[in-house]
């Protein structure tokens, strides 16, 4: 026998995400913006969405927390994440301020997303690079035009010397690099926990600080200092 939230969570996929950020924009346009710099979320905003919402609005609880996740890690939402700045409902009522630890947390997951963004681009661009340069070995070769472009990409003396000075001028810098050091993390025990228990979640090789929203058998919804939903185990949880 499947509990209400499994059944809710049973539906088709329906709407895209993106629409239903939409429909959150035009329903709660104080909370919810599409574009500018986007207000920090209430911690525990996924529970007021699905209270507020009905069954007319056609969102499923996986569809709001599918919606959150995107919502909540775009730049511009963890660029808005600021310490002193109020966290806002759904009806734009100000609350909680983000401390030091949420704006540090919300500004190393910023950075991490646009260098991965960025290794992205690199690598699109060196295939790009390489299906051209592949392109060019299939086309038939003109010795004239070879023997031309040879004599034209040949460097100037007076340009390598200039570089090369400049190269060697510049102060060699070297970075120390400090160990971090690990931090013992003690289990939880899942049937213990209750929505609103501050909990550390394990992502990767790090810990960070998490709010309980709702509890299914073994699987835990938390929420980060970010604003971000995400579902997990209870082996990943451990004491705050």
């Amino acid at each position: 026998m499947t509990t209400p939230t499994e059944q809710i969570q049973a539906q088709p996929a329906g709407k895209d995400v993106k629409q239903i950020l939409a429909e959150l924009s035009e329903k709660f346009p104080l909370c919810f913006s599409q574009s500018g710099e986007a207000k920090p979320l209430k911690i525990g905003i996924f529970q007021d969405l699905a209270q507020r919402l009905s069954e007319e609005d056609g969102i499923s609880k996986t569809q709001i927390r599918h919606a959150l996740r995107l919502y909540t890690s775009s730049w511009r939402y963890l660029a808005g994440v600021k310490v002193g700045v109020a966290r806002v409902d759904l009806d734009g009522q100000a609350g909680d301020l983000i401390d030091e630890q949420q704006a540090a947390h919300a500004a190393e997951t910023l950075e991490q997303s646009k260098a991965k963004a960025a290794e992205v681009r690199k690598a699109k661009a060196a295939a790009e690079r390489a299906k051209h340069k592949e392109q060019q070995k299939d086309q038939p070769k003109n010795p004239a035009s070879d023997k031309a472009a040879y004599k034209k990409s040949q460097p100037n003396k007076a340009t390598v010397a200039a570089k090369a000075a400049k190269l060697h001028s510049k102060p060699q810098t070297t970075e120390k690099v400090v160990p971090e050091q690990a931090v013992e993390l003690i289990a939880l025990n899942t049937a213990t926990l209750k929505v609103g228990s501050a909990v550390q979640l394990k992502v990767g090789l790090k810990p960070v600080p998490a709010t309980v929203l709702e509890v299914v058998k073994n699987d835990v919804v938390v929420q980060l200092a970010s604003g971000m939903v995400i579902k997990t185990q209870g082996d990943k949880l451990f004491q705050a």
